[in-house]
C-alpha cells in the first residue's frame, strides 16, 4: 500500500518521547553553579543518589554516566570475566547486553512470556539446568523490564538461587513501575536504572547502580572514578572507568524526580487514551500489564495483525511517519542481531513475533489529547483506506 498524504504532513513533529522538564531545573542547576560545582561529582550528585535510594527502597545508590556504564559496573562488581557467560532477555536494548561482551563473557539469550513480554522464568530455568549439566553454570542473569513493566523477579531469584547465580535486574526503562509493591528492580543483587533524553525522568543522560549491598556500590563507586586510590598523587593499583555524573546533570535528575509520581500517571493515562479510542479496530492488540505490577507504560505499545487490521506494522510506521509522526518497532531481540549471531538462545518465538507485530506510539508527557487524537484517527484511517481499495 502506498497513501500518499502530503498535503496533510503536520507543520510540527510529533516525537516518540522527548524529553519534559518539570519547571524546577533550573533553580537546582543555579544552585549548582552559584557552590561552583559544574564537574563531576558534588552535592547535587550526593543529593540525587540518596532521594533515588528513597523512592527505589535500595540501600544504596550510585549515579553514573549512562545506564550502559551502571550495568557495567554491577558485572564487573560481580566478578564476571572471560570465559564466562551471562544469561540476559533477548527482547531488549542492546546497553543491557553490551556490557556482559565488556568483561569478556558471552551472552545467552533468554526469550519472554506472553503475558508480560519478559524474560519467561520457565525456559530460564531450563536453560540454567542445563547449564549445570554441562558443568558452566552463567555468572549473572539480566532479567529487563520492558517498556517499564517489571519482570518476575520474584520467580526468577527462585529459579536462580539453588544454583547460587546473581541477578541484575535491568530496570533501565521502569523508574517509577511497581512490582508486588516495591519499586522496579527492588531484590536483585543490583538494579539499573537510565536516565537517557528519552526517558520518563532524564538528566539529558546519566544511569543509576542501586543495590543493597553496600559494599558492592562502594566498590562500584570506587571504579567509576578511574580506581584512584587515596594517595596525595594518582595511584592506581587496578583499571577504572570515567563513569562520574556531573554535578550539573544531577541536578536535572533531582527536579525530574520530584514529579516522577505525575510523569507516570500521565504515561498511564496516554496509554489508556490510545487503548479506548482504538478498542474495536479490527487488528490491534495492546501490552498487557502484568498482575503482579503497576507498568510505568514509558512507551504505549501495540501489536498489529495484518491479517485483520489489512495492513502490515511496518506499513503504519511508514505511513505515520509521512505525516511527521514518530512511531518505532519494538526492541529487535538480540538473538536475531548480527552481532550476536555466534551467541546461543533459547526462543520460544514469542519476541519474534512482538518484534513483527509491535510498533511503540508516541508517548511523550506533554503530548496533547488532541495531538493523541490525530495520531488515532489516522490510524483508522491507514485501515480504511486499505478496505476501501480492496473493496
Amino acid at each position: 500500500m502506498k497513501m500518499s498524504i502530503s498535503d496533510t504532513r503536520l507543520p510540527e513533529r510529533i516525537f516518540l518521547s522527548p524529553p519534559h522538564m518539570s519547571g524546577g531545573e533550573l533553580g537546582l542547576i543555579q544552585e549548582a553553579f552559584a557552590s561552583n560545582y559544574i564537574a563531576p561529582l558534588g552535592p547535587q550528585v550526593d543529593a540525587f543518589e540518596a532521594e533515588f535510594a528513597r523512592i527505589s527502597g535500595h540501600r544504596a545508590c550510585l549515579a553514573v554516566s549512562s545506564g550502559t556504564a551502571a550495568m557495567h559496573l554491577a558485572l564487573r562488581c560481580l566478578g564476571v570475566g572471560p570465559g564466562d557467560e551471562v544469561l540476559a532477555s533477548t527482547l531488549t536494548f542492546i546497553g543491557s547486553v553490551s556490557p556482559a561482551t565488556f568483561m569478556g563473557a558471552t551472552p545467552v539469550f533468554i526469550d519472554s512470556d506472553k503475558a508480560t513480554w519478559n524474560m519467561d522464568p520457565d525456559l530460564l530455568a531450563e536453560e540454567l539446568a542445563d547449564c549445570q549439566k554441562r558443568g558452566h553454570l552463567p555468572a549473572a542473569v539480566v532479567p529487563t523490564d520492558i517498556y517499564g513493566q517489571c519482570a518476575d523477579l520474584d520467580r526468577i531469584l527462585e529459579v536462580c538461587r539453588p544454583y547460587g547465580v546473581p541477578v541484575v535486574a535491568d530496570s533501565a526503562e521502569a523508574v517509577g513501575a511497581n512490582y508486588r509493591g516495591r519499586h522496579a528492580g527492588k531484590g536483585a543483587q543490583a538494579a539499573v536504572y537510565s536516565f537517557n533524553g528519552n526517558k520518563i525522568i532524564t538528566c539529558s543522560g546519566g544511569g543509576m547502580l542501586a543495590s543493597d549491598d553496600v559494599s558492592l556500590i562502594e566498590k562500584a563507586r570506587f571504579l567509576s572514578q578511574q580506581a584512584c586510590e587515596p594517595a596525595p598523587h594518582y595511584e592506581h593499583k587496578v583499571i577504572g572507568y570515567n563513569y562520574r555524573m556531573s554535578n550539573i546533570l544531577a541536578a536535572i535528575g533531582r527536579a525530574q524526580l520530584a514529579v516522577l509520581p505525575e510523569k507516570v500517571e500521565a504515561k498511564r493515562k496516554i496509554f489508556e487514551y490510545y487503548r479506548e479510542n482504538l478498542t474495536g479496530t479490527p487488528g490491534i492488540e495492546w501490552m498487557p500489564e502484568a498482575k503482579y505490577g503497576r507498568c510505568n507504560r514509558w512507551l504505549s505499545v501495540m501489536l498489529v495483525d495484518p491479517k485483520d487490521f489489512g495492513v502490515e506494522r511496518d506499513e503504519v510506521r511508514l505511513a505515520l511517519e509521512e505525516r511527521n509522526i514518530e512511531s518505532r518497532p519494538v526492541w529487535k531481540p538480540m538473538h536475531l542481531q548480527p552481532v550476536f549471531k555466534h551467541c546461543r538462545a533459547r526462543i520460544n518465538g514469542v519476541s519474534e513475533n512482538l518484534f513483527k507485530r509491535g510498533l511503540c506510539l508516541p508517548s511523550g508527557t506533554q503530548i496533547s489529547p488532541s495531538q493523541q487524537l490525530i495520531i488515532i484517527n489516522y490510524i483508522k484511517a491507514i485501515r480504511n483506506h486499505r478496505a476501501n481499495n480492496l473493496k
